[in-house]
């Protein structure tokens, strides 16, 4: 279940900073509005997964993901560029996350 929850929390901040984006530095009404909805909502999400996880593991793996999905998303809706360096950047990022899901003591199996 804590994964599950970690997953939304994260799909909430995503949403919350495609927003931000949408909003045009908040000159947009409905999508400010999401923003706050839906970052309150990953901020309540990731307390709850905090029960579970140690803060810095719940924190690199939230982060982490959003950035990578954050990106995609930047690529797909807004047009975004990405080099090379960001790339192998992010696949590091995703890489230091597999390692942490599956050899970390510290998470909850």
């Amino acid at each position: 279940m804590p994964y599950l929850v970690l997953a939304l929390a994260v799909f909430a901040e995503t949403i919350g900073t495609t927003a931000l984006q949408a909003s045009q530095q908040f000159t947009r009404l409905w999508p400010s509005l999401l923003t706050v909805v839906a970052y309150a909502a990953a901020f309540y999400l990731l307390a709850w997964v905090l029960r579970f996880f140690p803060v810095g593991i719940a924190y690199a793996m939230w982060s982490g993901l959003g950035i990578v999905f954050i990106a995609v998303i930047g690529f797909a809706v807004f047009g975004q560029k990405l080099d090379w360096p960001a790339v192998l950047g992010m696949a590091m990022i995703l890489g230091g996350i597999f390692v942490i899901h599956l050899f970390s003591t510290a998470t909850p199996h």
